[in-house]
């Protein structure tokens, strides 16, 4: 018996550390681009974005699914760390997660880690084995975007939408889960100080994409820019 568990954790850090879907993933010490450039704006940049921002009323709602942004992450797209060889998912918690452990062989697949949640400030433990109480959220969620302007989109617009890592973060899964596809003026991350970052990030999102926003979602905004 064992010798029978020792081949069977062998065989088992051998799975984590090689393939993964197939894929070798990126050499290493390679360096990838999991940040656009001049993501998020700053404070005055997001400012004059927002400014300029389409002001109106969400449409479409009730014809929004899910899978209109495809059902899986996908690496095949144009958006920030796509085509490079590494799961969106993965690439979010190779980007987010500090005391970050990737596999031998395949770098693209993280066995370990641990969140400092921008949402909430909780320091969450990550590991490739267990299940986790980390997620990966939407900024601007999918179900807002396209009553946003998404609705009109062609299918891999909207899957670039959904795999662009400037779009994503890894945070808390009971505080991803209570923000559902709510707007700015809806919900806010239960950490204040979290607040000017994830103005910034949302009408950055909101300006790359062209997607408008309400006027009480504008008012909010900008009242959280001025935390900043």
């Amino acid at each position: 018996m064992g010798r029978r568990a020792s081949l069977i954790a062998v065989a088992a850090a051998l799975l984590i550390g090689g393939c993964h879907h197939g894929n070798p993933g990126p050499p290493a010490g390679s360096a990838l681009p999991l940040v656009g450039p001049g993501f998020p704006p700053g404070a005055a940049a997001a400012e004059a974005q927002l400014a300029r921002l389409k002001v109106e009323r969400g449409r479409n709602w009730q014809t929004y699914k899910r899978e209109n942004f495809g059902r899986y992450w996908s690496d095949e797209t144009d958006a920030t760390g796509g085509r490079n060889g590494c799961d969106t998912r993965d690439d979010v918690l190779r980007r987010d997660l500090k005391e970050l452990r990737e596999g031998d062989r395949n770098r693209c697949v993280v066995i370990s880690g641990v969140l400092d949640d921008p949402y909430t400030g909780k320091r969450l433990p990550y590991s490739y084995r267990r299940a986790s109480q980390i997620e990966t959220d939407h900024v601007v969620a999918l179900g807002a975007a396209w009553r946003a302007g998404a609705y009109a989109w062609t299918p891999q617009r909207r899957l670039e939408y959904a795999n662009d890592l400037d779009v994503l973060l890894a945070v808390d899964k009971r505080t991803n889960q209570d923000k559902g596809s709510r707007t700015a003026d809806k919900w806010k991350p239960p950490l204040r100080t979290y607040w000017c970052e994830y103005a910034r990030r949302y009408t950055g999102i909101k300006a790359r994409y062209g997607l408008s926003v309400t006027a009480p979602e504008k008012a909010a905004l900008g009242a959280m820019l001025g935390t900043c």
